[in-house]
Parts: structure tokens; C-alpha cells; sequence
């Protein structure tokens, strides 16, 4: 190897000439940086300076801290010129293998092994640690072997290295065991020190074997472990946690403490998140308190790290904060920043996380990670106040994060977010390799975007393409295959939604299915969006039996099912099952939960009930009348045709914003009942907040064109016109053999457009012949009757409901989804055509469902 200078170029002359021993004390003191000046000092000041091999070792190892991959090829070159490589002991050696490996330069560590003269239990323990690292598992036991048949004596250090390769070969447990019981019949397991041992609860814990872990857990009296029984515990409430078994994480923690072991930093930096998961802020407020009572807890950045994303994660971002303020400045480490900043982002204060993220780096001179950037990259694409989004990218770039696989992700969402696809797919073709994060970060930008189909096709290539994964090959260096990557909960999360908007239950059946066989349907979240979904598709039954089946429900499962009871006009069911939730105690009601029961009330005309909701919710549920629940009592009051009482609700909130959603549906009301003069003041009001929303101004024109006021809904539409406002077309779907058809009003863009209209002209001619008589007030321009009901005659949901009656068998049901809400015309003929046909007609539009059986709907003609 050439001659190459060491790290510090003609360092200053220290006060004391340093020596072997200075750079072992340096070293050892954590004092890198010094460690190798020191080494740069003697290597400077003579040729024949005492590096020895007793100076080299601890230089490597602070080169390493460093990550100074140049200072480790200098110390190898001053190792090779002095032949200190070829000593009785590979102790240089030994000690720059670790140091490549550390560095990133696995190729290098390798080829140093494979030149050692001589090598002993140190260094093949240096090798298979260098080899986990690089995650290179198969070749890290092929290692081991070689080691056994070389005769070196295995130790504990071999035994931690080898545990971690066996937990990552989840298709061999046996491995595992079998290594566990080396390590018995060797006696490595013996003795006081702990750390094999907890490595192997950690390795039957990644391996899944969760109960395996709890009974070797058992099986010592892990308290009573001198030095090492309370890392063992940490240990096993950490593996809990990270296995999901919160509740029993939670036990042991409380089994910990009644056996006098008192918890660390580590153990509520483990345990916090399971307050989380269980969503028991009571439980975490309890260790909360016992951290406040110990010096030493409480100025542990750390464990100001887990409290901050434990309230945020409970949705109490103010007390999170609180945490955060009470650390004093200069100690708050990045993590401690990290948390706050994405809790800040998570609950959607999107301007208090860029504020901090400005603040993190400008005032505390802390820089931001990794981690940083791919928490706050959501807040940039979510403020509208902050005009800089694709400038953050390149600040990514500049900081050297643009291959990070985390921060491309957090780019792929934030360029989907904006709606530029284009970006997030350039993004994610550079992504190498790509794991179920990346798919599944591309396949929610298409949701998001509406991209439905898209998303289905790239989780059919997710699973074609596959990803690279590490194996051995013949020099037992690890080499590349492919392995498919498997949609997991998260995706099945991402496309459910997607079912849901477009009402095709036949792919949410098959997500449904794969959920069950991979044993994904049990998760609370699955089986949340499953729930949804088939409420959303107009299987409401099917809707409830996910729903019973599930073994654990939280306030999401419980919302999504009364909302959906509510959309299918099922109000007393709604109501049954708030009831029910409310005595179970499985989940407490929010905001959310209240919301549905009382759109619930308002879609059956249960306006007593719903109004006793309403007056109860702050005082039986501490339930805070926010504007979106005001909005809803006027939807109640005003569909039952009580509009002065609810016009008195929106005088009692406070003026501004807050009112928008109330008016809208006091607006709505008046076009119900017909009143223009009320129907103006909401109109006005809605202008003056919210000048550019369509659907104000459709309201409007739709009152004064029912009561024939023309020339006023004239001018309504030329008011449209002048500030650019334009109304969202109507646009129907239905699904038949897995593919959406899409329907605009009078279009002829779908391939079968000409049948469609030709059948809907034929179904038109029976009903007017069976006593439909067009209802011409849903056109809001002055022409003659005889043009209205040829508009009437192709709107979107007529369309769709006629390719339905070509397309689908005899007797089935025709399921439509409409973007917008079904006017009254077509409302009414689809019960004729559900009577003539003899088809129940299921029609979902932006507001509820319609179920057409036999002539008549299930709202009752209460909608």
C-alpha cells in the first residue's frame, strides 16, 4: 500500500510529547479527534516514531468513532510500513477490520481478512460483526464455521453476533435454537454478565417466537442478576413492545418494579411507547410522574424524547411541548428535537414544526438528521404558508441526504402531496433497493391523488419485481437475488380507501381475502379500513360481520360503522351502537364519534334525539361543541324544517371561518324547504367566507330556479362566471368484473356510449309510461320543459345505472357512486326503474346512501 499521511497534517507541538500511551488514554476518554492527532504528532516527528502495536489499535478504534474511513487507510499504511501486520498477534489487524467494517468499506475489511497471516478468535469474532453489519447473515455462519474448524474457542461476543444473524433468517428457526443450545452445552450462557443472554431474547423475539423469549425469560431470576438484571429486563419490555404485546410489555414493567429493580432511561424510553399503542395516556401520565420525581430521569434527553412522541401520539401536542420546554436548551439532543418536530407535524401543525425545524439548527446549532428531514418533509407539502416546497429538496441534496432511503420516501410523498407524480416516480425509480415502505409510499400517493388504478398496478408489480436481498454465494461473500415484497398492513390500509371512494367492493373482497390468508385481517387498523370499506361499497352486513369478528376495537372502528349505519339512513342502529360503545368501554367517543351519530340523526329525521346528543356531549362525554358539531345540529334542525331555530345556533358561534361549514347546511336546508329569503342571507354570508366554492352559488341558483326566479339565477351564474368559479361536473361510476366505468352527463365518451343511451331512451319511454313525470326544477337554465328533461334524461347516474342493467346478470344489484349529490329527478327515477326491473339499485352519492328496491327508497324520500 502506498505511503498515505495520517489524519492531521504538521499538528502544533503538544506541551508534553505524546506517546503510545496517550493516544490509548485519549482513546478510552472518548477524545477521538485528539487520539489521532496525537498519532498524526509521532507519526510527524521521525520515521522510526514508537508506533507500536500497542498505539495503532486504539488509533484505528477512534478512527472508527469518527467514521474517518481516510484516517483508517492511513493508520493501515503505517501499520504495513512498520510490518506491524505480521506480529505474533493480529492485534493491528484485528482492529482495522472493525474499523473498515465501521466505516462502510466492507470490501476492504474482507480483503484485509483474507491476507492475515495469522488469525485468531478476535478476529473471526471482528469478521462475523463486520459481516451483521452489513447484514450479510448467511456469510456471518459460514464464518462461524470456518472459525470452529480453524479451533478458535467461541465466546460470548461470537455468541451476540450469531444470535443476531439467526434472528434474521426467519425461514430457518431451527437455526436459532440450534445456536441456543451451543451456547448451553458451551456454558457461554454461564456466569454473571447478561448480554448473550438478552441477545437471545431478542433473537426468538425477531424470529416471532415471542413465547419462547417469555419462558426463557421465566426460566432466571433475571432481578436478582448481578449487573446484568436490569438490562435483561429492559430487555424483554423492549422486545414486547416492539412485538406488538403491549399489555404484557406493561406487566412486566410492573413486575420489574415490585421486584425492587428500579427503571432507567432505557426502560421508559422502551416502555412509554406502549401507552401509545394502547392508547392508556393515564398509564403514561403514571411513569410521566415517576420520571419528574428523579433528577436524573428527568434530564435525560432521552427519555424527554419517548414522553414527547408518547403525547403526541395521544393527540396532546400542547403536552408534549411542555416536555420539550422544561429540557433546558443546551441539553436537548436530536432526538429530543426529532420528536417534536414530527409530533408537531402528525397532529397537523404544519407551521409550529417548520418553526421549530428553523429554530433546531439557527439557535441550537443542532443539525438535522436523517430522521429530521423525513418528519418535517410532510409539514413543507401540507402549509400553504410556506411557498419553499421543492427548495427543501435541495436542501436535502446539499446536506448529502438524497439517498437516504427514509428522506426519499418523505420526497415521494411530499412531490404526490403537490400532485406532481412524475417527481415521486423519478424519486422512486432511483430508490435501490426498494423495501414495502417505498411501494408503499408511491402506492398512497396515488390514492391520494385519486390514481386508483395505478395504485392496484403497482402492487401487482411490488410483488412481480421483488427487491434484493442478501445471500451467500460460493467465496462466501454475499451477492443478490430477488424476493418479492409483500403487501403488508400498511398497504392493505392504503387501498382500501381506494375501494372505498370508488365503491368497487369486488377488489376490496380481494384485498379482503388476502387479509385473511396472510393473517392481516385481525389487525385493528385492517380491519378499521375493511370495515369502511364494505360500508362504503353498500354491503353494510358484510360491513358488520368484520366488524363483530374483530378482536380488538378502538374509536376509529367504532366511528366508521355508526357513520356508515348513518349513510344507509339506519338512524336507530347508529344510535344502538353509540349506545353500546359508550357501555363497553372499549373506546371512548371524540369528536369524530359524535359527528356520525349525529348525521346519523339527521338523515332518519331523528331531530330530538339527535338535539339530546348535541346538549350531552360536553357534559356526559367532555365532548367540546366544535364549529363542525354546531354544523350538524343545523343540519338536523334544518332538514326537519325547523330553520329558524337553527339559524338562531349559527347566531350564537362565534362570526368568521368557524361558521362556513353551518351555513353551507343551513343553505342546503333552504333549498329543501324552498326558502328564498333565508336561502339569500346564507348565500351572502358563504360569499363573503368563501367566494370561490362552486357548490354555494349551485345552492343558490337551485332556490331561485325552483321558485322561478330566472333572471336572479341568471345573475347568480354571471357572478360565477366573472370570478372564475366554475361547477364541478357530475360524474358517476359503477363496477362490473373488476373494471370502473365512469359516466359524465350527456357524455359519449365511454366505448359503449351509444348502447348505454340506447337503452336509457328505452327505459325513459317505460317510465314516462308508467307516470314518471320529470322533475324539471334540477335544471337551473330558463328553457322550455320539453330541453329540460332531454338534459334530465343523461345525467351521469341514469347512465351508469343503465350500463349496470346491460353489463351485470339478471337479479343483481347495480351499485353507483356518484361524486356529487343525486338530484331529485334522478333520485325518482330510480325507484321506477328499480320497480320495473326488478333490481334492488344501491346509489351512493357525496352525502349517504340510496337503496332502490321495488319503487321505493330506503331514505324514505327524506334526504
Amino acid at each position: 500500500m502506498a505511503a498515505t499521511p495520517l489524519p492531521v497534517a504538521s499538528p502544533p507541538p503538544p506541551p508534553h510529547p505524546p506517546t503510545a500511551a496517550t493516544i490509548r488514554s485519549l482513546t478510552a476518554a472518548g477524545d477521538h479527534a485528539a487520539a489521532l492527532r496525537a498519532l498524526s504528532y509521532l507519526s510527524a516527528a521521525s520515521p522510526s516514531a514508537p508506533l507500536d502495536r500497542f498505539a495503532l489499535p486504539p488509533a484505528a478504534k477512534s478512527a472508527a468513532a469518527l467514521r474517518s474511513l481516510p484516517a483508517v487507510r492511513a493508520i493501515h499504511g503505517a501499520a504495513m510500513r512498520r510490518h506491524l501486520l505480521d506480529g505474533p498477534t493480529p492485534a493491528v489487524a484485528n482492529a482495522l477490520l472493525t474499523a473498515y467494517a465501521r466505516c462502510g468499506d466492507l470490501p476492504a475489511a474482507l480483503a484485509l481478512f483474507a491476507a492475515m497471516p495469522g488469525r485468531d478468535a478476535v478476529t473471526f469474532n471482528s469478521l462475523i460483526a463486520a459481516l451483521c453489519l452489513f447484514r450479510r447473515w448467511l456469510p456471518a455462519l459460514d464464518a462461524l464455521r470456518d472459525m470452529v474448524l480453524e479451533g478458535h474457542p467461541l465466546t460470548s461476543f461470537t455468541l451476540v453476533s450469531v444470535l443476531l444473524a439467526c434472528s434474521h433468517i426467519a425461514d430457518d428457526p431451527r437455526l436459532g435454537r440450534e445456536a441456543h443450545a451451543f451456547a448451553l452445552k458451551s456454558g457461554l450462557l454461564d456466569g454473571d454478565e447478561r448480554f448473550a443472554f438478552n441477545a437471545l431474547l431478542s433473537m426468538y423475539a425477531r424470529l416471532g417466537l415471542v413465547d419462547d423469549a417469555q419462558r426463557l425469560f421465566g426460566s432466571v431470576g433475571a432481578a436478582d442478576a448481578p449487573g446484568g438484571g436490569l438490562v435483561t429486563w429492559n430487555t424483554m419490555v423492549s422486545l414486547l413492545v416492539q412485538s406488538g404485546r403491549c399489555a404484557e410489555a406493561v406487566d412486566v414493567l410492573y413486575d420489574m418494579v415490585a421486584c425492587g429493580v428500579r427503571p432507567d432511561g432505557v426502560t421508559f424510553a422502551s416502555a412509554l411507547p406502549a401507552c401509545s399503542q394502547l392508547e392508556l395516556l393515564s398509564l403514561g401520565r403514571e411513569m410521566h410522574a415517576y420520571v419528574l420525581k428523579d433528577a436524573d430521569l428527568a434530564a435525560n434527553s432521552f427519555v424527554a424524547s419517548a414522553l414527547v412522541d408518547m403525547y403526541a401520539s395521544l393527540e396532546r401536542v400542547d403536552a408534549a411541548r411542555r416536555v420539550f420546554d422544561m429540557v433546558p436548551g443546551g441539553d436537548r439532543q436530536l432526538g429530543l428535537w426529532n420528536a417534536m418536530i414530527c409530533g408537531y407535524a402528525q397532529a397537523g401543525k404544519d407551521e409550529d414544526a417548520l418553526e421549530l425545524f428553523a429554530r433546531m439548527e439557527a439557535e441550537a446549532g443542532v443539525v438535522p438528521s436523517e430522521t429530521t428531514m423525513a418528519g418535517v418533509l410532510p409539514a413543507c407539502a401540507r402549509s400553504e404558508a410556506f411557498a419553499g416546497k421543492e427548495a427543501v429538496h435541495g436542501y436535502v441534496v446539499k446536506r448529502d441526504m438524497a439517498e437516504n432511503r427514509f428522506v426519499q420516501n418523505a420526497l415521494m410523498d411530499m412531490y404526490a402531496r403537490l400532485g406532481d407524480m412524475d417527481a415521486a416516480r423519478r424519486i422512486f425509480a432511483a430508490i435501490e433497493p426498494r423495501d414495502v415502505v417505498s411501494w408503499n409510499t408511491l402506492i398512497t400517493g396515488c390514492v391520494v391523488q385519486g390514481h386508483i388504478s395505478d395504485a392496484f398496478q403497482l402492487v401487482r408489480e411490488m410483488q412481480q419485481q421483488g427487491r434484493y436481498t442478501d445471500v451467500a454465494t460460493e467465496d462466501g461473500i454475499a451477492g443478490a437475488d430477488e424476493e418479492p415484497v409483500m403487501p403488508n398492513n400498511i398497504t392493505l390500509m392504503t387501498l382500501l380507501p381506494g375501494c372505498a371512494m370508488l365503491a368497487a367492493p369486488a377488489r376490496g373482497k380481494e384485498i379482503h381475502g388476502y387479509a385473511v390468508r396472510h393473517a392481516l385481517d385481525s389487525d385493528v387498523a385492517v380491519g378499521s379500513a375493511l370495515v369502511d370499506m364494505y360500508a362504503k361499497g353498500g354491503c353494510l352486513a358484510l360491513s358488520r360481520t368484520v366488524f363483530d369478528r374483530l378482536p380488538r376495537r378502538n374509536v376509529i372502528t367504532w366511528n366508521v360503522l355508526i357513520m356508515a349505519y348513518g349513510m344507509h339512513g339506519l338512524g336507530n342502529e347508529a344510535i344502538a351502537l353509540f349506545d353500546r360503545m359508550v357501555a363497553s368501554d372499549e373506546a371512548k367517543p371524540n369528536e369524530v364519534t359524535f359527528i356520525a351519530a349525529l348525521a346519523a340523526c339527521s338523515h332518519s329525521g331523528m331531530v330530538d334525539r339527535g338535539l339530546e346528543l348535541f346538549r350531552s356531549m360536553k357534559r356526559d362525554h367532555g365532548v367540546d361543541p366544535t364549529p363542525d358539531l354546531h354544523a350538524c345540529a343545523v343540519d338536523i334542525l334544518g332538514r326537519a324544517g325547523r330553520l329558524d331555530e337553527a339559524y338562531s345556533i349559527i347566531s350564537s358561534m362565534e362570526p368568521g371561518e368557524q361558521q362556513v361549514s353551518a351555513w353551507s347546511s343551513f343553505l342546503g336546508a333552504c333549498r329543501l324547504h324552498r326558502n328564498v329569503e333565508l336561502g339569500e342571507i346564507a348565500a351572502e354570508r358563504l360569499f363573503e367566507l368563501e367566494p370561490d366554492e362552486a357548490s354555494h352559488y349551485v345552492l343558490l341558483c337551485n332556490i331561485y330556479s325552483a321558485a322561478g326566479l330566472w333572471e336572479k339565477s341568471s345573475e347568480v351564474r354571471n357572478r360565477m362566471r366573472q370570478r372564475g368559479v366554475s361547477k364541478e361536473p357530475g360524474c358517476s361510476w359503477i363496477e362490473v368484473d373488476g373494471a370502473i366505468h365512469r359516466f359524465m352527463a350527456g357524455e359519449s365518451a365511454h366505448p359503449e356510449s351509444a348502447l348505454v343511451h340506447a337503452h336509457m331512451d328505452a327505459l325513459w319511454e317505460r317510465m314516462r309510461g308508467q307516470g314518471y313525470t320529470p322533475d324539471t326544477s334540477c335544471v337551473l337554465h330558463d328553457i322550455e320543459d320539453g330541453e329540460k328533461a332531454a338534459i334530465l334524461r343523461y345525467h351521469s347516474e341514469k347512465l351508469a345505472i343503465a350500463f349496470g342493467l346491460l353489463r351485470t346478470p339478471p337479479g343483481a344489484a347495480i351499485r353507483v357512486a356518484k361524486n356529487l349529490r343525486v338530484c331529485n329527478d334522478c333520485h325518482e327515477a330510480a325507484k321506477f326503474i328499480s320497480k320495473m326491473v326488478g333490481r334492488e339499485i344501491v346509489l351512493r352519492d357525496v352525502r349517504r346512501f340510496h337503496h332502490f328496491v321495488d319503487g321505493a327508497c330506503s331514505c324514505g324520500d327524506y334526504w
